[in-house]
């Protein structure tokens, strides 16, 4: 029969009542097979414009008994329901390769904007369609009451759907604000179908006790990734460039325990993102890899050394010079080395001597860079994680005392105006290896005082500074000079002491004079 006769027989109309079916009418499989044909088989714009606009209305007025009514001749039970979610599956597929983005022509560049020129209009009109399938979807469902059959058919097109969804309401290219919207209200229309509360609970579902709550609350995150998988291999993804965003987006709404089940597939992708030349991929990649870490347990990083194939990826990105890059691998590595071993500061008291890690590994290399640096961006960027890194080293800290003295002399010296993030960061760092490393401060007390005084008179006397910077800066060098007393047994008093006034503002001496013998060690 064909097409045209099959849908006069629905007598589709913009009435509201919905007819009932014909007995004449053949299995709802074997209109949607012949629609996805219609489909994929279109051969001008136009033509598809019209066939979507018919399967649109084809959902909006025909009896949901019909349209998502087993195939008998297929058996009952299991086999036609499967038979109904493949034709559907099928046909979404085909409704959603309508608005299908152009490959890349090569994975070194990126489409020009006016190759994308006619996706944003065609995404409305699948957007259109699909949202009325699931509007059908979900009210025939909830008046129909649960069954595992009718869960099935939403769980088959979810995936499909959401992955579409998404790749249209991302602010991009391919994209326009009608495109954005109507991809946005697809996306909306999906959670309320399911009743899903929110994008992680679509991904994720509820994880029921029993078989039906088990059926009725699982998440779509392993059908999203089917549908993704064959754009995700090592020589396809670059060639799209939606995929890389959906997979992201995916991976990020994801938390633990849900994640660690998907690990061996989301590992992979995430790893070759970051992997790639271009700091956008390679940014997202390392933002990747460190959701997973945090939600994943360390014993599954662990396992199959996971663990530290991502610490050999993220360590060499230390090497670059992106300083967007490097501040995300830092902050990754603060919580990946705790997966691999314990931290510094965490070991006790030992009669042996402490062996050298990979935390020492990262740090000597970050003040090795850091000694180097001349770039305002980098600078920053290390003098923001060098907190960190000393607190996480406690007392091991020693072994690195004569680079992180350089440093601190070197980035002390040159101010960073106008917020003078770098400095105080320094000044962070000096105060926390003070309190680790008290000990081994005595025999640096006029290196150190030197250079904080310096600073002192160079943050009074700099007019470009705001009060309040002015102010912070000579709080914490203040603190500075309290910690070095107390590491010195007093010895910084006398030499305070010996300051000649007439070289110094009020400012100054005021901080000075806070400087007292009982500053605790």
């Amino acid at each position: 029969m064909e097409l045209s006769c099959l849908l006069h027989d629905l007598h589709l109309s913009s009435s509201s009542e919905k007819p009932l079916p014909s007995p004449d009418l053949p299995p709802i499989t074997e209109l949607l097979s012949r629609l996805r044909e219609k489909l994929i088989g279109a051969s001008s714009d136009s033509e598809t414009s019209s066939l979507i606009g018919r399967v649109e209305q084809l959902f909006q007025t025909a009896d949901p008994h019909w349209l998502f009514s087993a195939n008998r001749s297929s058996g009952c039970g299991e086999d036609g329901w499967a038979e109904l979610d493949g034709a559907y599956g099928s046909l979404i597929s085909a409704l959603i390769g309508c608005a299908a983005l152009p490959p890349c022509e090569d994975a070194c560049s990126s489409l020009p904007a006016a190759a994308y020129q006619s996706v944003p209009g065609r995404a409305v009109t699948v957007c259109s369609a699909l949202r009325v399938l699931l509007g059908t979807v979900g009210n025939w469902e909830r008046g129909a009451g649960f069954t595992r059959g009718r869960r099935s058919l939403l769980l088959t097109v979810a995936p499909p759907v959401c992955v579409f969804a998404v790749t249209h309401f991302q602010d991009q290219a391919w994209t326009s604000s009608i495109s954005r919207a109507a991809a946005q209200s697809l996306h909306e229309e999906l959670l309320t179908a399911g009743g899903w509360r929110d994008s992680a609970h679509l991904l994720m579902g509820d994880g029921g006790q029993d078989k039906e709550e088990v059926d009725r609350s699982r998440g779509i995150l392993g059908g999203v990734l089917d549908v993704l998988q064959p754009q995700l291999s090592r020589d396809s993804w670059e060639r799209c460039e939606a995929v890389k965003l959906v997979f992201a987006w995916a991976l990020l709404q994801v938390t633990r325990p849900s994640l660690s089940p998907h690990l061996p597939r989301l590992l992979p992708p995430s790893l070759l993102f970051n992997d790639h030349y271009r700091p956008e991929n390679c940014m997202l990649g390392v933002r990747c890899l460190h959701h997973i870490v945090l939600n994943t347990p360390a014993a599954d990083l662990r396992q199959s050394n996971r663990a530290e194939v991502v610490y050999q990826a993220l360590f060499k990105h230390l090497f670059t010079t992106e300083a967007a890059v490097i501040q995300l691998v830092l902050v990754c590595l603060l919580d990946l080395l705790l997966v691999l071993e314990k931290a510094p500061s965490s070991l006790g008291t030992s009669s042996t001597r402490r062996k050298p890690c990979r935390h020492d590994d990262v740090l000597r290399l970050v003040l090795t860079h850091m000694e180097a640096e001349h770039k305002v961006a980098l600078r920053r960027v290390y003098a923001s994680a060098l907190p960190l890194y000393i607190e996480r080293m406690g007392v091991a800290v020693c072994r690195h005392l004569r680079r992180v003295e350089r440093v601190v002399l070197g980035y002390l010296e040159i101010g960073d105006p106008p917020e003078e993030t770098k400095r105080l960061k320094i000044l962070e760092g000096l105060q926390k290896t003070m309190r680790a490393a008290w000990p081994r401060m005595q025999c640096r007390v006029n290196t150190l005082l030197r250079c904080l005084l310096k600073l002192l008179v160079d943050v009074s006397s700099d007019s470009q500074l705001r009060d309040s910077v002015r102010q912070k800066l000579m709080d914490e060098a203040t603190i500075c000079i309290k910690l070095l007393d107390a590491a010195s047994h007093g010895k910084v008093q006398p030499l305070l002491h010996q300051v000649d006034s007439s070289c110094c503002g009020s400012e100054v001496l005021r901080c000075l004079a806070s400087v007292t013998v009982t500053t605790e060690r």
